[in-house]
């Protein structure tokens, strides 16, 4: 049984920081997309970051490329999230996902190529 179990989530002041971590458990090999997508209130879920389990190569939405990073431990199975600079519509709820890769690239890995999905965890920012 596939499972993605995110933690990290919280309330915090603009400017400040946050990491999130997603322990994956049965996965199956084909998996090697992982990633975070968020769902603000009254929007559509949107990614953030993902990265190639196999290669470590990283893809970032532009709203956060500089501000957070995308990581993996293979050992402990687990991908982190850290985000840094914080802003107040960085507020929602995200949520960590895996799923197959194109040709062996996450690069155009989309919600719609998402197998798995955890069951999310809120960040608030305020101002």
């Amino acid at each position: 049984q596939v499972q993605l179990v995110e933690s990290g989530g919280g309330s915090v002041q603009a400017g400040g920081s946050l990491r999130l971590s997603c322990a994956a458990s049965g996965l199956p090999y084909s998996s090697d997309c992982m990633g975070w997508f968020r769902q603000a209130p009254g929007k559509e879920r949107e990614g953030v970051a993902r990265i190639n389990t196999a290669g470590s190569s990283t893809y970032y939405a532009d709203s956060v490329k500089g501000r957070f990073t995308i990581s993996q431990d293979n050992a402990k199975n687990t991908v982190y999230l850290q985000m840094n600079s914080l802003k107040p519509e960085d507020t929602a709820i995200y949520y960590c996902a895996a799923g197959t890769s194109w040709f062996g690239s996450c690069q155009r890995w989309r919600q719609s190529g998402v197998t798995y999905w955890g069951q999310g965890t809120q960040v608030t920012v305020s101002s």
